[in-house]
């Protein structure tokens, strides 16, 4: 649960704003900690056993045709024929021209490719792939390398075997970088998914002045995985409308994309296969999509891909019939493409690809309204996912999810703009002047706001009550005000809304609330669900 969004127009107490900001932030970091820092979490150090083999290099693609003068030459590598950035030598200044290479690629393929980041001066560990284990185990996964050749760097996928001796966080074959400007703009290379499909590498002209290597990028025209075919495309908007923001509060009647949205005031709720110090295993998760399914629920919504989230519970919630509302996740390490977390988790999605099991893919909770992301870094890496999950078969909607106060910001023009629906997380119980039984209405009317901003349809992407904890103002935690809320939210906008959550969150660190870990409503099913 990620917290709520008081609207400007709202009624509320002084003490429960602040109240509610503290646990906020508290939360933000708290739905993570499992993953982060867990209890006996700690990075790989000389007790664990690493063991490399190189598995692909860099891919020549082709060797030119020498022109006249200057002559470049194509940097040495061996591999598969992959449309990565192919990197020529140029040896002197002077004008080199590079033709235009067609690859077509037959089977997905993890491939290295690079990503860039500003860090500040001083010594920087970057990259790596992180894995969480519940257990003493080994694990076998590609992870992305630097390689320097006659003082060219070139990136390149190398496969570990990775002994951790305990369960924990680990992160596998970080690099380091020195920096010894104030800022400075460093690249990372990162594993990515190549999809099947025709990609192109233009032809190119260009002049250089001093000795340097050209890369030369491929643009890709990929085509669904066979097994997993594309959905259908969704019908063609009406033109977008300068957004505006109205005197009171108004919504749209423009419906959602197909396949969003429920019936008799149950649609979808989150999941997160997090336990105390572990990730929940793939049977323990079973049971519990299970339960979900057998209250009525038709989606799950997941917030990112760490603890094997994409293989386990897609595979749970294909079982029991369910679709998903898949997630990326962005912390304070900011929303720019070139985060190696965003990196990471766009491709988990990439090499998953169970896009028949996906109604709607949400970039960012709350990124807004935790300063991780302003609108345009944020509207900048929407389109950027897009473009990299269209290349593996996804033509869906997008949106990104946030508070009321998130989306009151200003700059917001061209972040509507680029999503299909609008997400709202909301809480009436931040809300200090909310009684459990008007729950409902105040998520309403929450939703109502945001909807006018964007002048789209709008979802609540998240929204509940605690079974326990303090009061704000008339906003009581306890099983009663619970059930009494929840009945109101599922009896006013339910067939719209994702509740938050199944069972309590035991791993969560707790805050002055005292709310954290008690937002659990299974307890609810089948007297309200």
């Amino acid at each position: 649960m990620k917290g709520v969004a008081v609207a400007a127009a709202a009624a509320v107490l002084a003490s429960g704003v602040a109240a509610h900001d503290n646990h906020r932030r508290a939360h933000r970091v708290g739905l993570f900690d499992k993953r982060t820092r867990p209890d006996t979490a700690e990075i790989c150090v000389p007790q664990c056993t690493t063991i490399y083999s190189t598995i692909t290099g860099e891919p020549a693609l082709y060797t030119p045709p020498p022109p006249a003068k200057p002559t470049a030459t194509l940097w040495p590598t061996d591999g598969p024929v992959l449309p990565t950035p192919v990197p020529h030598v140029c040896p002197t200044p002077g004008t080199y021209s590079f033709p235009a290479t067609t690859v077509i690629v037959t089977e997905t393929t993890t491939v290295c490719a690079a990503s860039t980041t500003q860090v500040p001066k001083g010594t920087h560990t970057l990259g790596g792939v992180t894995t969480v284990v519940d257990k003493a185990t080994t694990v076998t996964c590609p992870y992305a390398a630097e390689k320097t050749n006659n003082g060219v760097v070139t990136n390149v996928v190398e496969l570990t075997t990775y002994v951790c001796p305990s369960a924990g966080t680990y992160t596998i074959g970080p690099i380091t970088k020195t920096v010894t400007d104030e800022v400075k703009t460093v690249v990372i290379p990162v594993v990515t998914t190549v999809c099947p499909g025709t990609y192109t590498a233009p032809a190119v002209v260009t002049v250089v002045e001093t000795a340097t290597v050209v890369f030369c990028p491929f643009e890709g025209t990929p085509v669904p995985k066979p097994d997993h075919p594309a959905p259908p495309a969704q019908p063609q908007q009406p033109p977008q409308q300068p957004p505006q923001v109205p005197s009171g509060p108004v919504t749209p009647n423009r419906p959602g994309p197909p396949g969003l949205g429920g019936s008799g005031g149950k649609w979808a709720m989150t999941y997160t296969p997090y336990a105390v110090g572990r990730c929940k295993t793939p049977a323990e998760i079973d049971a519990e999509v299970g339960e979900i399914s057998r209250a009525g629920f038709k989606t799950l919504r997941i917030y990112s891909t760490d603890c094997d989230t994409l293989p386990n519970v897609g595979a749970a919630a294909k079982k029991h019939g369910l679709r998903l509302i898949a997630g990326i996740f962005i912390d304070s390490k900011g929303c720019q493409n070139s985060s190696p977390t965003v990196a990471t988790q766009i491709g988990a999605l990439k090499g998953w690809s169970h896009w028949d099991l996906v109604d709607l893919v949400v970039v960012a909770n709350e990124a807004l309204f935790n300063g991780y992301c302003s609108p345009g870094e944020l509207t900048s890496l929407i389109r950027h996912t897009k473009t990299e999950l269209a290349s593996c078969g996804y033509s869906g909607p997008y949106t990104t999810t946030d508070t009321t106060n998130g989306w009151q910001g200003p700059g917001m023009e061209g972040l509507c703009a680029e999503i299909d629906v609008v997400g709202l997380n909301a809480h009436a119980y931040f809300n200090a002047g909310t009684r459990p039984a008007n729950a409902g209405p105040f998520v309403k009317s929450q939703l109502n706001i945001v909807e006018a901003i964007c002048g789209k349809t709008g979802y609540i992407l998240e929204t509940g009550w605690p079974s326990s904890g303090k009061c704000f103002g008339d906003a009581c935690a306890g099983p009663t005000q619970q059930a009494e809320a929840i009945k109101s939210i599922k009896d006013t906008i339910g067939d719209k809304c994702v509740f938050f959550s199944l069972h309590d969150d035991k791993w969560k660190t707790e805050t002055d609330c005292q709310c954290e870990q008690h937002w659990g409503m299974s307890q609810l099913f089948p007297s309200i669900f």
